[in-house]
């Protein structure tokens, strides 16, 4: 059987750029400083986010309909692409790695359209740059025409134009520019990130059935709202700490299972970190940061790991004031610059004798006024 080939509209597609194929981040962040802490990433197993605002022909609609439905059982008569492309990878970068998502069908042969699907896709189509287009794509085509049957591979090359024709839009909008002279202003980012969530989901109900608009975007559109209602909170000023706090929660339990619990481990690991550098800061002693911190619940080895530099650190900052005192005497001896120079050297080498210290000496010596 001849292969199928991309029609003259995936063909044009071949010329874009690494950065057209991959069209980046649709769902716009301006640096808040309270910005959720999570990303869509980690709940998609890294794909990237795309923006858009048109509508496109559906070019699946030819194709036998590809069957949307959750993860099941591996079955005796279902087919599926590799876990990986063992010792020789696609590309330099992805050494070391398994193939991200996988086309795969059910039991009655008909392709399952679910996120690993789109994580298959992106899997390749995020090395071009270190390939050519058409090799990504042909890549994507050997994969899916060596493991499922016909139709289904059928359906998967439909489906790959459709989503490359997405892509191409998303390049597009994600060149849209910004007003300059109100990118600082809180009000006008939170309307423009609304705005680009409300254009992508406009896209994506254009351009993709129900069914595979929620299979390969639902999770990333659900954290997009959740985003977005973070934001608005953050910039009520008629809302008490305690009110905005239970209003975030609330909207933090709204989230997919999956989401809420990487969100919520986030916050507790944040939470975590934050009350151990206060331990840090307060404690008196190395040995007194240790015991504070197994109280915190820090693994015995990661313990160990802090004490000792922070040990490493308490007898530098001890041999640096001896270093400074000298050093500080050696400048005011009057000496020619290029005596001046070697006896520092010199005296550097005798206080400290490894290059971690003495680069840490000379950071803290332009600090201070008598260097």
């Amino acid at each position: 059987m001849s292969k199928r080939h991309l029609s003259s509209r995936g063909k044009s597609l071949l010329v874009l750029s690494g950065a057209g194929l991959i069209a980046g981040s649709g769902l716009w962040f301006f640096g808040y400083d309270q910005t959720p802490q999570a990303s869509v990433a980690e709940f998609s197993s890294g794909q990237q986010q795309t923006i858009s605002s048109a509508a496109a022909p559906d070019p699946i609609a030819s194709q036998q309909k590809a069957q949307v439905a959750p993860e099941e059982p591996t079955q005796a008569n279902s087919f599926r692409t590799p876990v990986s492309l063992g010792d020789t990878p696609f590309v330099n970068s992805l050494e070391g790695t398994d193939i991200d998502g996988q086309l795969r069908t059910n039991a009655a042969g008909n392709l399952v359209v679910d996120l690993q699907t789109k994580d298959f896709f992106d899997y390749f189509l995020n090395t071009v740059g270190e390939v050519a287009p058409k090799t990504a794509l042909d890549k994507i085509e050997s994969l899916a025409r060596d493991s499922l049957p016909g139709p289904a591979a059928g359906e998967v090359m439909a489906l790959l134009e459709q989503y490359l024709d997405y892509k191409q839009q998303a390049l597009v909008l994600g060149n849209a520019q910004l007003d300059p002279a109100r990118q600082q202003d809180p009000a006008y980012q939170l309307s423009v990130f609304r705005q680009a969530l409300n254009d992508l989901k406009q896209l994506r109900s254009s351009t993709f059935s129900s069914d595979t608009h929620r299979a390969f975007f639902g999770l990333e559109e659900a954290y997009g709202e959740y985003t977005l209602a973070s934001l608005d909170l953050q910039q009520r000023t008629d809302l008490s700490e305690t009110a905005r706090n239970t209003l975030q929660a609330w909207h933090r339990r709204q989230l997919p299972d999956v989401i809420r619990q990487t969100e919520t481990r986030l916050i507790e690991e944040e939470d975590l970190h934050s009350r151990r550098q206060a331990i840090l800061a307060k404690a008196s002693s190395p040995k007194d940061a240790g015991e504070q911190l197994r109280k915190s619940g820090m693994a015995p080895d990661q313990i160990d790991d802090v004490v000792a530099y922070l040990s490493e650190r308490e007898q530098f900052e001890g041999t640096f004031d001896q270093y400074q005192a000298e050093l500080t005497r050696l400048q005011q001896a009057g000496l020619a610059p290029a005596d001046l120079a070697a006896q520092k050297d010199q005296l550097l080498e005798s206080h400290f004798d490894d290059e971690q210290t003495r680069t840490w000496a000379r950071l803290k010596s332009m600090e201070s006024p008598s260097r």
